[in-house]
């Protein structure tokens, strides 16, 4: 078997009940004979060819019960994370969801009351907000800084935004769409101002292994163990092996109080593993994982190199310097144009999907953020429709 990957291969999507292609015009008017769809986070790469063999085993056989005895998917995370993020999992502390936004909610059902307040450092993901309103509990907004161009903490300011009746903060880690990759200190400036207002911290750190040559991702566990007793982590194969589909994620309590208080609410749910997403992940975290991943962080370096270059010389727009993920975010704030009309020439000239900036929160009114992970030419045609819809700038 072969198993070097071809991120160049043209891998038709349309028409297979993809969020991502199916919905672009039903969404964003963008044509789905013509457009290219660069908005929700999944790849079009397939995942690596262990994933696939561990579907065709099942397939094989035949039958498709219910899941049990998760000793070897257990096993499969303990070493990933050990391997590759230097951290020690106590299996005990490993529940599984159906995704991380299933176990974003459950954190907020588990942890917090209604018209309880939850931090979230904006912008960010666009989900946490939507579980958190829809939960009934308030979203605290602490917006980040920019300096020479990139997100960081304003702690300080964050201070004088807290009036006592919050309860938990979701971390986005690496930073989901600023593409920061957080260094140990702020990581630990982070622990400290939890440890400060007593909040329980949910560190959402499932781009942790699409991080960009030169940067380096720290779990919190190991950058601030001092934030164990109130550290609730979540990871997933999910985005790291283009397996979204399998709806599978991992919330880890490293505390017996939280852990407790967490299962009491998994049981509550009646939620239970999925067997495709069990085989998928197990298969996915090994050594040839391992070497499929290293290689898809190059090729998406490159395309994020190719991307920038073309984007940044067009007058007016900015993308963010990427550390992480493989999710641009475009500043159109030089144009001088509302919104409404720089996203208009993205979406009806360009003929381009992609996720609108005010829907991750304070700070995102004047960006739009573009997904990279998909082949060469595709970005290059991208950039080149770019360069089209905004040449009166030129």
């Amino acid at each position: 078997m072969n198993n070097l990957p071809n991120f160049d291969e043209r891998i038709e999507r349309r028409g297979t009940h993809s969020a991502k292609w199916d919905m672009m015009e039903p969404l964003y008017g963008v044509p789905a004979d013509s457009g290219i769809a660069m908005w929700v986070a999944d790849m079009d790469f397939r995942p690596p060819a262990c994933v696939q063999a561990a579907l065709d085993t099942m397939n094989a056989h035949g039958i498709y019960g219910y899941f049990g005895d998760d000793r070897a998917y257990v096993e499969a995370i303990r070493w990933w994370m050990q391997q590759r993020h230097g951290w020690e999992v106590t299996p005990s502390s490993i529940f599984t969801t159906h995704g991380l936004v299933n176990g974003t909610a459950l954190c907020v059902d588990a942890f917090t009351e209604p018209g309880d307040g939850v931090v979230l450092m904006t912008p960010v993901y666009h989900a946490f907000a939507r579980v958190i309103s829809f939960a009934g509990r308030k979203v605290v907004e602490c917006p980040l800084a920019v300096e020479d161009g990139r997100y960081v903490l304003d702690i300080a300011g964050w201070d004088a935004l807290m009036r006592g009746n919050e309860r938990m903060m979701i971390l986005c880690s690496p930073h989901n769409p600023g593409g920061r990759v957080w260094s140990r200190d702020e990581l630990q400036d982070i622990a400290a101002f939890c440890q400060r207002h007593d909040l329980i911290l949910v560190s959402d750190e499932i781009h942790h292994d699409l991080v960009m040559p030169g940067h380096k991702h720290t779990v919190l566990p190991v950058a601030a163990p001092e934030a164990l007793d109130r550290l609730v982590m979540m990871t997933a194969t999910t985005k790291t092996f283009n397996i979204a589909g399998a709806h599978i994620g991992n919330v880890i309590i490293p505390n017996e109080d939280l852990r407790a208080r967490f299962q009491r609410r998994l049981s509550a749910m009646g939620i239970s593993p999925n067997s495709f997403g069990m085989a998928m992940a197990t298969a996915a975290y090994s050594p040839e994982g391992a070497a499929w991943v290293d290689a898809l962080k190059g090729y998406i370096d490159g395309n994020r190199r190719l991307f920038d270059e073309g984007v940044n010389a067009i007058p007016g727009l900015r993308s963010m310097a990427l550390e992480a993920t493989y999710l641009a975010w475009v500043d159109f704030a030089g144009t001088g144009m509302e919104p409404g009309e720089f996203t208009g020439r993205v979406e009806k000239q360009a003929r381009l999907a992609v996720n609108h900036g005010p829907t991750f929160g304070k700070g995102g009114q004047s960006f739009l953020r573009f997904n990279l992970a998909t082949q060469r030419d595709v970005v290059l045609e991208a950039v080149e429709r770019l360069k089209s819809a905004f040449a009166d700038l030129q």
